[in-house]
């Protein structure tokens, strides 16, 4: 019987000897021209080769993240990224709204959309301390109020959130926005000026239909000054306002600027006009019995000779302007809002200086 041999491992220096050895092995293919790399260091060579693609990879990989984060961010802060808002977080009436009547008719179809493929335009709201406050998009959240009735999945409407606050950039986007959707009419775009000067949003009447209009030629913004005139003079007491034509507005302001605020507030005071129609007749036919009145026969039937003083701005915003006459001196604010007891105040002190 064979007696068993018993195997030692060889050393290190043994096993060196043997790769040393390995590698300075001729190749068994003569046209190889490559040395043999052991195994072992082959394998070695292939994990640390694999292990540095990974790294680049990820290095790429988490550049392209953080690349993709700040970019969502920027967006985000600039009210580019579409949220999703409780309509009960919104105030509506955060700033005064430009279009006083609204389309039943249109609003049905505006829901029905709605119901049928979703909204396709978010609105736009700006931060405020209570939650949001709506620039633009009226309609829309108004169709999402009337529908939370039906289904509670229109509780929440797309949303942009803006920084603009309640200042002149809010309002901008709003008039905007009515202008490329709805139309807006001459009585309108001439009210939403005189509001806005009225908030302290801009100095004047003036800056402000510059500043809302300013995409509009100058021939379009001195007919939105006109009708601005209109509704500071007479627009508690129209009852269609947005039904006076071009034509019919500019002669009203043209009216107002000679003086005969007094006749048309008269005409209007408690009447019950049925439509715009008829209204303007009754405007109409006051502006043609003033201008005959109005007339000195002693001095050969030439009109009555108005001086208008320079209007001056007010540190506080508004302004201030006046009409001097042969018989009488007329005071104008605009672009400001006073109670009566300020009113009163004003007048005593007129009272104290011409004695």
């Amino acid at each position: 019987m064979a007696k068993r041999r018993r195997l030692i491992a060889p050393d290190v220096s043994a096993l060196e000897e043997l790769e040393e050895g390995f590698a300075a092995k001729p190749s068994a293919n003569p046209f190889e021209t490559k040395s043999v790399v052991p195994p072992i260091a082959q394998v070695a060579g292939e994990t640390a080769s694999l292990n540095s693609m990974t790294g680049v990879t990820d290095r790429v990989a988490l550049a392209r993240d953080q690349g993709d984060a700040a970019r969502w961010r920027e967006a985000e802060q600039d009210g580019l990224v579409v949220q999703m808002l409780a309509i009960a977080d919104i105030d509506q009436d955060f700033i005064r709204r430009d279009r006083l009547i609204e389309d039943a008719e249109a609003m049905a179809e505006l829901q029905a959309s709605i119901t049928q493929n979703g909204l396709r335009a978010p609105i736009e709201v700006a931060r405020t301390d209570a939650g949001y406050g709506l620039i633009s998009g009226f309609r829309r959240l108004q169709a999402y109020r009337a529908l939370v009735a039906e289904s509670e999945s229109f509780a929440q409407i797309p949303a942009f959130v803006r920084e603009a606050g309640a200042g002149q950039a809010a309002y901008v986007s709003m008039v905007e926005e009515n202008e490329v959707r709805a139309n807006l009419s001459h009585y309108e775009r001439g009210r939403i000026a005189v509001l806005a000067a009225g908030q302290g949003v801009f100095p004047t009447v003036e800056a402000a239909v510059d500043a809302l209009f300013g995409a509009a030629s100058k021939a379009k913004r001195s007919k939105v000054r006109s009708f601005a005139k209109v509704h500071e003079a007479l627009g508690d007491l129209l009852q269609f306002p947005t039904g006076l034509t071009e034509k019919a507005g500019l002669a009203l302001a043209t009216a107002l600027r000679d003086g005969y605020q007094g006749q048309l507030r008269e005409a209007l005071a408690g009447a019950t006009p049925e439509d715009a129609k008829s209204e303007w007749g009754l405007l109409q036919k006051a502006v043609m019995g003033a201008s005959t009145v109005t007339r000195d026969k002693s001095r050969g039937g030439r009109p009555q000779e108005i001086t208008r003083i320079a209007s001056r701005d007010l540190p506080k915003g508004g302004a201030l302007s006046a009409e001097v006459s042969s018989d009488g001196l007329r005071i104008e604010l605009k672009g400001r809002v006073i109670n009566a007891d300020t009113a009163e105040q004003i007048l005593k002190m007129i009272a104290r200086q011409i004695g």
